[in-house]
């Protein structure tokens, strides 16, 4: 659709989105980028249910969300999409209700999967953009792998116990994960500690910068990684690079 052909926002539009319509550099152009959007959530649980959430709530016109499994009494800790009467029912039943009850204009594609060789590609072909949420590294290399390949942005973010990492990935540009972290540390498993505070904070921040890479507006963390502490409010902004000999995007031969 070309841009002239793009609907306006309607008055319900303009009325739900009138408090970030008024942020400068956003206006009615950055709301309709939103809107046009169709962005992927790999994993739709403590990190990336708060993600899914906000880009809902901003008005990102499409969510592609891949989750597998039923909902948990342990998973309601920090997964905002899931509830109490909802445990032993399908997480992404739970993810969808949830967000169309926030927002009945968002389209999704639900998928009760998680990232794998067989889904990855075409999952990735759906969206504009990726948020990895993802707890275990293979999925996550899974998906920088494609996002690399199809020259997709990706915003990478981690928690631990109170620990959190965010940067994103403009392949061709910035250092991906695999220059970053090139394998699954061998220790590393899915169950983890964690406070539901701490995957809310990465994930809306992950939420953010997902909404700069759409919109233009704004600064995303490319080529930076940001890593804190909530253990001690301490903050670090690091500058890293791209691995000449990095198997996915270096250029070494």
């Amino acid at each position: 659709m070309q841009p002239d052909q793009v609907p306006a926002l309607s008055a319900h539009e303009r009325e739900v989105y009138s408090w970030q319509l008024t942020v400068p550099g956003h206006g009615e152009a950055g709301q309709l980028a939103l809107r046009g959007a169709s962005v992927l959530v790999s994993r739709v649980g403590g990190l990336g249910s708060a993600v899914a959430l906000e880009l809902a709530a901003a008005g990102v016109g499409r969510l592609i969300l891949a989750h597998a499994g039923d909902v948990q009494p342990s998973d309601l800790n920090r997964q905002l999409l899931m509830t109490h009467d909802s445990i032993g029912s399908p997480r992404i039943e739970s993810v969808e209700r949830r967000l169309k009850e926030l927002n009945p204009r968002l389209e999704t594609l639900c998928v009760a999967e998680n990232i794998q060789a067989d889904n990855v590609e075409k999952l990735v072909a759906e969206c504009d953009l990726i948020v990895d949420c993802a707890p275990l590294f293979e999925e996550r290399l899974l998906m920088n792998r494609e996002a690399v390949r199809t020259q997709t942005p990706m915003v990478e973010a981690a928690m631990y116990e109170l620990q959190a990492q965010l940067t994103t990935i403009l392949p061709g540009m910035t250092p991906c994960l695999a220059c970053i972290t090139p394998h699954s540390p061998p220790a590393w498993k899915r169950r983890f500690p964690v406070f539901g505070a701490v995957s809310g904070s990465v994930g809306c921040m992950a939420a953010m910068e997902a909404i700069k890479v759409i919109t233009g507006n704004g600064e995303p963390l490319a080529g930076r990684l940001l890593t804190y502490d909530l253990r001690d409010m301490s903050f670090r902004n690091l500058t890293i690079q791209r691995r000449p000999d990095c198997p996915v995007c270096g250029t070494t031969p």
